[in-house]
């Protein structure tokens, strides 16, 4: 089945009696519509909303996003995870201060130049900020469509969402692009749902998608399953002293590269081999405090890590680590998720 122009009058007219009210709909200028989207790349709108109005109130435009402190721009972002998304914001930022001054360009291809900016958000920022008639497919496109079509092609194929573009190229509302693209994606997130049965009483296509015409909800979309994630045992070392904290950056390259984190070894530790760890760093005198369990999911790797809480007697002179109260836990640095079960236990 093909996509007939004649179907987007009424997702539009569902769209304009059914559309959240979203900060960034309010006011969408490019600015705000590329933070935005770089903001719900994996996560939910409704998880975004804090973190985009005090990011927006701290860096209002492209200029401040270019100056910010990198600590700074990581505590903003502290939460959201996948925090190269933000190392390229500035990056990008940068680029459209020194090559467009100051403006983001409103050209798909140019769009497509930035940093971190890939089809999906180009398409995104074209046809929202700029009226672009562009596509803007992500996960949720893809399943409205191949569902309203009967498309059984894996959707993690490239060549799939190509044709899909292609597609809907033929059919965006030039007069409307924008919301064409926001129908869909609203369309994918509040009925033609990813997890759970569909609400496809709901739906302005219920009288033309053959999913839901013979019953094929639950096999389409067509994924080809991943591969198991790696599982990484640690063990977390949650040093005190004097109500001080010790934490250290990691590495500038890798996972959460740059950011900080709480001392940690590979493996979960005997008490016996822990103590002798806590040797090599010269942590002498000490008490055992509680201990805390947790699991973080990567999209490649699980963490499994058992905590320690060590309340030292003396302070250790660790190299690379930094002291730091609770309050500047929470106001100054960026902790990744990983660790928020532990930084919750302090």
């Amino acid at each position: 089945m093909s996509l007939d122009a004649g179907i987007s009058k009424a997702l539009l007219n569902w769209y304009d009696y059914n559309a959240r009210i979203l900060p960034w709909r309010e006011e969408p200028t490019p600015y705000r519509v590329w933070v935005s989207e770089i903001m719900l790349q994996q996560t939910r709108v409704e998880a975004v909303k804090p973190y985009y109005d005090r990011f927006m109130k701290e860096l209002p435009s492209v200029a401040d996003l270019a100056a910010v402190e990198d600590d700074k721009l990581m505590k903003l972002w502290e939460g959201l995870g996948y925090y190269n998304r933000a190392r390229n914001l500035k990056v990008a930022a940068n680029q459209v201060m020194d090559e467009f001054g100051g403006e983001i360009p409103g050209d798909y291809q140019l769009l497509l130049s930035l940093k971190g900016i890939g089809e999906y958000t180009a398409g995104a920022i074209g046809s929202i900020a700029f009226g672009l008639p562009v596509a803007a497919v992500d996960g949720n496109v893809l399943r409205v469509i191949t569902r309203i079509t009967g498309d059984e092609r894996d959707i993690l194929k490239q060549s799939t969402k190509k044709a899909i573009t292609e597609d809907l190229l033929e059919i965006i509302p030039k007069e409307r692009a924008g919301d064409f693209n926001q129908a869909l994606m609203e369309l994918g997130a509040m009925v033609c749902v990813p997890n759970g049965k569909p609400k496809c009483e709901e739906c302005p296509w219920d009288t033309i998608c053959r999913a839901y015409k013979e019953d094929l909800t639950e096999r389409i979309p067509v994924k080809m399953p991943k591969k198991k994630r790696k599982i990484e045992h640690k063990t977390i070392f949650l040093l005190e002293y004097q109500d001080k904290i010790a934490i250290h950056k990691r590495q500038s390259k890798g996972l959460l590269a740059g950011l900080w984190e709480f001392p940690n070894a590979e493996g979960i530790l005997p008490v016996e081999e822990m103590e002798r760890k806590l040797k090599e760093w010269q942590v002498t005198h000490f008490q055992l405090d509680t201990t805390a369990k947790a699991k973080h999911i990567f999209s490649h790797i699980e963490w499994h890590m058992t905590g320690f809480h060590i309340l030292c007697e003396e302070k250790p002179e660790l190299k690379d680590l930094v002291w730091i109260s609770r309050q500047e836990m929470e106001d100054a640095y960026a902790i990744p998720t990983a660790f928020a079960p532990f930084k919750a236990a302090l």
